[in-house]
């Protein structure tokens, strides 16, 4: 296949993924900033494509119209207003991305590998569920269960993308050697890339908590808060030393098996960065009283731990095995230098 067809796809490729997690990651304040609400109608924003910037600008009875909407005590707030209007513009850029990411594709279906073309097109398909989803949400004044549908359905997307590129890319991930790790640390990356999505989702339910008892204190006095938290937080909490000691144990089995200039080497130490990261943030919530710029932070470390756990896995899948323990170099080692 062309080369440069094959670059052009790979960076808008990983420009579409960037893009999602900034996505995923304004979400997250919105949410925790309790802005999901910002705009109570979709797909317009009080009624506008652009919304207003005063309440002035607004019907003089736009509380009563929006109460007989099913939006009760709607009260205008430019900064919640623009947060969540900016939260749908990112929406609508990737989905553009997604778009041009989709055409780039097109030439797979030319080449021996239609599937490139396949995954994205079901990742555009997904996207545009997932505009549809983001409507629900709004009609659902926000249920809980929905947000949280909505997350990891935007975590699926990012799972597809990376599938794609790595996959649009197998041809280079093939040269690396990795002789060296046998099929035990391969079913660790299964396992860990498993305790994750279930530390994911038992921390969704711990925000579906907070999101309930951060209405009922009408987001104030956040040091309250951790006393009404449920038990699946102290599960949650709990769960994340299972996590660590697993994905420590995976990493140091890269560490002490790959050659420093190797990408899977490299990958192992941002994975655990991310999730030392993470961890402190865990901490921090816990003990700072839940502070809302905290919240945001934690999810994404959370998504990018995913991310970098199921490249992880893509790149080891596409990795040539060999046997003879020849030199590295010899086999086409990629180094990220």
């Amino acid at each position: 296949m062309d080369q440069k067809a094959l670059r052009r796809f790979r960076i808008i490729g990983i420009t579409t993924i960037t893009a999602v997690y900034l996505l995923i990651l304004i979400g997250a304040i919105v949410r925790s900033s309790g802005a999901g609400m910002g705009c109570p109608d979709w797909p317009t924003c009080f009624g506008q494509w652009i919304p207003p910037t005063q309440e002035s600008q607004l019907p003089n009875n736009y509380h009563e119209l929006y109460a007989k909407l099913g939006y009760a005590n709607t009260d205008f707030n430019p900064i919640k207003t623009w947060t969540e209007y900016l939260n749908r513009l990112a929406g609508v850029t990737i989905g553009i991305l997604m778009i041009l990411t989709t055409i780039l594709a097109f030439p797979f279906l030319k080449s021996a590998d239609k599937g490139v073309f396949y995954v994205s097109l079901t990742a555009l398909l997904l996207v545009v569920f997932q505009g549809w989803l983001g409507a629900v949400v709004v009609s659902s004044n926000l249920h809980p269960v929905m947000i949280t549908a909505h997350m990891l359905l935007a975590l699926t997307i990012v799972a597809l993308l990376i599938y794609a590129v790595a996959r649009s890319q197998r041809n280079l991930f093939e040269k690396l050697n990795s002789h060296a790790l046998n099929r035990t640390v391969y079913m660790g990356l299964w396992m860990i890339l498993g305790l994750t999505l279930i530390q994911i989702i038992l921390g969704a339910q711990v925000r579906e908590a907070v999101d309930t008892i951060a209405k009922t204190h009408e987001y104030q006095n956040r040091y309250l808060w951790r006393e009404e938290l449920p038990r699946v937080f102290y599960i949650h909490r709990a769960f994340a030393f299972i996590l660590l000691t697993a994905n420590f144990w995976t990493i140091w089995q890269f560490l002490k098996t790959l050659p420093e200039n190797h990408l899977l080497f490299h990958l192992s130490i941002v994975l655990g960065i991310l999730i030392v990261l993470a961890v402190g943030a865990g901490i921090s919530l816990e003990r700072l009283g839940i502070p809302p710029f905290i919240q945001p932070i934690h999810l994404l470390l959370a998504n990018l731990i995913f991310g970098v756990q199921f490249f992880m896995l893509v790149t080891f899948r596409y990795c040539r095995v060999t046997n003879s323990g020849s030199d590295t170099t010899q086999h086409g080692e990629i180094s990220v230098h």
